[in-house]
């Protein structure tokens, strides 16, 4: 599972240009320039064509597996003017087929289903049938239409094991923070040629909402954004998932690998929360319909299996690899509460929360009850505190009082769990109130790596002991410290690093300044994330190099160094 298609084509350069003025963050205009495709719609048109690559132009994707089923998905364009975003295109029927070959001389699920402009010409199936811990190939045809005969590239993927399974080791490729503008997709390539991935977990940000030049790399944007507008309507959301999946490295990773994704603010807008965002303005409309519009696209394009409920369906859900892991993907934008400023206490507000109270119950009874051997949070946003100096409650609290600031001391940002300290308490009480061993939280959002402990009490650590640890992964492309400031790699960076790491002990080792890709492995022994970071975003070419290795060992509540990778 570790080739590179040869029928995707190579990514092409785009002209630099002048960096624009962009948004404070960290620290249908497209349809008209589409422009003719340049190959004729056939009839009978055959696997491997330029017309049957036109019609699967966004590639196949699968995700979400369970021991007997997976997510498929694609998105056909079987006219040129059925452009992503568009409405355009007639009902289209698509027969998938999935079979343990890949010359689907042993098919063991098949099936039809139509498409129309109403889902964005989007294809969604939920193939059954399927054997636990089973890699098979998948594949498209189109039924009927101008495009009848074309044939989807093929695809792998894997379930997951029997739930009660004796599973001695999972790996999973850990991403997050892919910006468009910000680089090309070189970590996807490099992560889909590591070797015995049961998955990729994508923990948000998968797309950006900004427009051109709003949001980019060191030196302006390495490649545009459509529309060239920020993406507020369902159409404008609908282009830029279209955009994003026309990268070939990214197709190449979801061509080859089950995804497990959830989402963080930008596949809506900046540092949003229930009714609202950072970046949103009433000029551009009512924010629930912003946020639903946001949604639709990405149920749509994303291979995801929402879970129904009451209010329609949410995305927190959780997945089984047998006795070793339970994997609890959260959704950390949907039900929070608007963030408090930095140097409020509203932060230590009880009522404020960051996982609304249904999906903090499902959290908390799903991890101290879960069977397996290690609880797995896919975590947005990061839950270790970072705080300008930590703070001891006992001795500090006039203080704080006085001052109207957090108890436990003034931290980073407020849109991390840092802004909903009750929240944390909460789980972090449940975690200690049941003994629950071996929970780590593997995160995005914050375009750095980190290796941490969860201190019971920040300043007091080691001695008030931990209730887990987190593990970050970097960022795909998006900024980070030394593109922010403009300074060259590892200057300002590990200026930073230093001071994060002396004021907050339990941040055991931080990098400021690569973009990359982790691999978390988990056995019975220890659950291990190896870090490798690519040598330049801006080269679609680009090699990669081996970052460092952070373990955390059964029943060990803390995670250290090693010198390899767990491969």
């Amino acid at each position: 599972m570790t080739s590179h298609p040869d029928s995707l084509p190579e990514p092409v350069l785009q002209p630099s240009w002048t960096q624009p003025s962009r948004r404070a963050f960290i620290g249908g205009a497209v349809i008209g320039t589409v422009g003719v495709l340049g190959t004729v719609y056939a009839g009978n048109a055959s696997a491997g064509s330029s017309a049957a690559a036109d019609v699967f132009r966004h590639g196949i994707a699968s995700g979400d597996p369970l021991p007997d089923r997976v997510i498929l998905w694609t998105r056909v364009t079987p006219t040129p003017d059925a452009v992503a975003g568009s409405g355009r295109g007639s009902a289209t029927t698509i027969r998938w087929e999935v079979a343990t070959d890949p010359g689907f001389g042993s098919v063991v699920s098949s099936g039809s289903t139509t498409t129309d402009a109403g889902s964005d010409l989007t294809v969604k199936v939920d193939a059954g049938g399927l054997n636990p811990n089973t890699g098979y190939h998948y594949r498209f045809h189109v039924v009927d239409g101008p495009a009848a005969g074309a044939v989807s590239p093929v695809g792998r993927t894997k379930t997951a094991p029997a739930t009660a399974a004796e599973v001695a080791r999972v790996r999973f490729g850990v991403v997050s923070c892919s910006n468009w503008e910000a680089g090309y997709f070189s970590a996807y390539r490099h992560l889909a040629a590591q070797p015995d991935l049961d998955a990729i977990v994508h923990l948000g940000d998968y797309i950006y909402e900004y427009g051109i030049g709003e949001y980019t790399g060191k030196n302006g944007p390495v490649r545009r954004h459509e529309p060239a507008h920020e993406i507020v309507s369902v159409a404008d959301y609908r282009i830029r998932h279209a955009q994003y999946k026309t990268d070939p490295d990214l197709q190449l990773a979801h061509r080859d690998l089950p995804w497990i994704c959830t989402w963080d603010d930008h596949e809506s807008a900046n540092d949003s929360w229930a009714s609202g965002a950072e970046n949103h303005s009433a000029a551009e409309g009512d924010w629930p319909a912003r946020k639903a519009a946001s949604e639709q696209a990405y149920y749509e394009w994303m291979p995801v299996r929402p879970v129904p409920d009451a209010g329609g369906r949410h995305l927190y859900r959780r997945l089984r690899y047998g006795n070793l892991l339970e994997l609890s993907m959260l959704d950390l934008r949907t039900y929070r509460t608007e963030q408090p400023g930095t140097t409020s206490n509203a932060a230590d507000n009880p009522a404020a929360t960051i996982t609304g109270a249904a999906q903090m119950s499902w959290l908390t009874n799903g991890v101290v009850s879960a069977p397996t051997r290690w609880k797995i949070v896919g975590n947005p946003v990061m839950i270790s505190p970072i705080l300008i100096p930590p703070l001891e409650p006992r001795t500090t609290a006039a203080l704080t009082e006085l001052l109207g600031i957090p108890k436990a001391g003034i931290p980073l940002s407020s849109d991390p769990w840092d802004g909903y300290t009750a929240d944390r308490q909460r789980l972090y009480q449940a975690l200690r109130d049941n003994n629950t061993q071996n929970t780590v939280f593997i995160t995005g959002d914050i375009h750095m790596s980190f290796a941490c402990d969860l201190p019971n009490d920040p300043a007091n650590y080691p001695g008030a002991g931990t209730v887990g640890t987190e593990l970050v992964t970097p960022s795909v492309t998006s900024s980070n410290v030394d593109d922010l400031v403009g300074a060259p790699e590892y200057t300002v960076g590990n200026v930073a690093a230093a001071a994060l790491t002396n004021v907050n002990r339990h941040l055991r080792w931080v990098d400021t300044d690569a973009h990359g890709y982790a691999v978390l492995t988990v056995t019975d022994a220890a659950t291990q994330m190896d870090w490798y970071f690519v040598n330049n975003r801006d080269d679609p070419r680009s090699g990669q190099r081996y970052g460092q290795s952070w373990r955390v060992p059964n029943g060990s509540q803390k995670v250290g160094p090693v010198g390899r990778p767990a491969v």
